[in-house]
């Protein structure tokens, strides 16, 4: 009984440990935007302590919303499409034009804060800009540091080498899904 009970808790150490690795995770700031920076518990609290007002824009593809999987609740607003030719690391991509209108169509920047997400935290610096452009104010503008999936874990010896699987929101273990809710998807006007 006594080996039962070690091999449990030993497993669930090992399954913990990285979820609980995450939320001592130094995250890195990826540009230099207008607005703050919030880790993902922090997204995560600021929309529960106001849902009328505060929201997840994730700014990741069409494809990266529907089949990576988002989190509960994200409004997703393209900032670039992907195209139909080949680069060097895939699909290119291209800018969304009316991405700043499609902001303002959906969201009010008197009254609504925005926290946008994208894979890792770099597209979503890159939205904050576009974001105050438009006439949102920067106090009322965050980029999540981490993203979604989080940053590649570099060290060669690791057995998660080359993986997402330094922070983020999945990572963080909060709420996510695969579901398309018509409401929150992105659907071009």
């Amino acid at each position: 009984m006594k080996k039962i009970l070690i091999l449990a808790l030993s497993l669930c150490f090992a399954f913990a440990a990285p979820a609980l690795a995450g939320t001592d995770y130094k995250y890195p700031v990826k540009a230099c935007h207008d607005g703050g920076d919030i880790t993902p518990t922090k997204a995560h609290e600021m929309v529960d302590a106001d849902p009328a007002h505060t929201f997840i824009v994730d700014c990741r593809t069409m494809a990266e919303y529907e089949f990576v999987g988002h989190p509960v609740g994200a409004y997703n607003v393209p900032l670039k499409f992907l195209t139909n030719k080949l680069g060097k690391k895939g699909y290119d991509k291209v800018n969304n034009e009316n991405f700043g209108k499609d902001l303002l169509a959906r969201f009010n920047p008197k009254t609504d804060t925005l926290i946008f997400m994208c894979r890792s935290g770099k597209r979503s610096c890159a939205s904050c800009c576009e974001a105050a452009k438009v006439g949102f104010p920067a106090e009322k503008l965050f980029n999540m540091l981490g993203g979604f999936e989080g940053d590649k874990i570099k060290y060669n010896k690791s057995a998660y080498h080359g993986q997402r699987k330094l922070g983020g929101w999945r990572n963080e273990g909060l709420p996510w899904t695969y579901h398309m809710d018509p409401k929150l998807a992105y659907q071009p006007k």
